[in-house]
C-alpha cells in the first residue's frame, strides 16, 4: 500500500505547514480588523462620495473589489483554521500513545485555537460581505434613480 518512507515524507511536509498556517491566520486576523475599520469609512464617507459623484462604474468596481476581499476572508480563514486543527492532532495522538500528555495538551490547544481564530475571521468576513453587498446595492439603486430622474427632467 504505502511505504514507510513515503508516509514519513508526507508527515514531515505536513508538519512544516503548521507554522505558515498559524502566521497566515494571524495575518488574516489583522486584515479582518482593518476591514472592519474600512467598512465604517466606506459606509459614512466613501459610498456617499461615490453616490454624489455619479460614477456608477467606479462604484461598481470598488464594490466588487471590497466584497471580494470580504469573501476571501470568509472562505480562506475557516479552511486554514481546519488545517491548523488537523496538523497538530497527528503528533498529539502519537504523544498520547507514548503517554506524553504535555505534548498532547499543547497539540490540542493549538488545534482549538486555530479553529476558533479561523471561524472568527470567517464570521467577520461573512458579515462584512453581506453588509457591503447591501450598502453598495442601495447606493447603486440610488444612483440609478438619480440618473432616471435626471433623464426625465433634464
Amino acid at each position: 500500500m504505502f511505504s514507510s518512507s513515503s508516509i514519513g515524507i508526507m508527515h514531515n511536509l505536513v508538519g512544516y505547514l503548521l507554522t505558515p498556517v498559524i502566521w497566515i491566520l494571524l495575518l488574516l486576523s489583522a486584515l479582518a480588523i482593518v476591514e472592519i475599520g474600512m467598512a465604517f469609512s466606506e459606509r459614512f464617507k466613501a459610498i456617499p462620495a461615490w453616490v454624489s459623484s455619479g460614477d456608477m462604474i467606479g462604484l461598481e468596481r470598488l464594490a466588487m473589489h471590497r466584497i471580494e476581499r470580504s469573501d476571501f476572508l470568509a472562505r480562506i480563514a475557516p479552511m486554514l483554521g481546519l488545517m491548523g486543527t488537523l496538523i497538530p492532532l497527528g503528533p498529539g495522538l502519537a504523544a498520547l500513545g507514548s503517554g506524553e500528555l504535555s505534548i498532547l495538551t499543547t497539540a490540542m490547544s493549538v488545534a482549538f485555537d486555530t479553529t476558533v481564530l479561523g471561524l472568527l475571521v470567517g464570521i467577520i468576513g461573512f458579515v462584512l460581505g453581506r453588509v457591503r453587498r447591501r450598502w453598495y446595492d442601495e447606493a447603486l439603486r440610488c444612483m440609478e434613480a438619480q440618473n432616471a430622474c435626471g433623464g426625465i427632467h433634464g
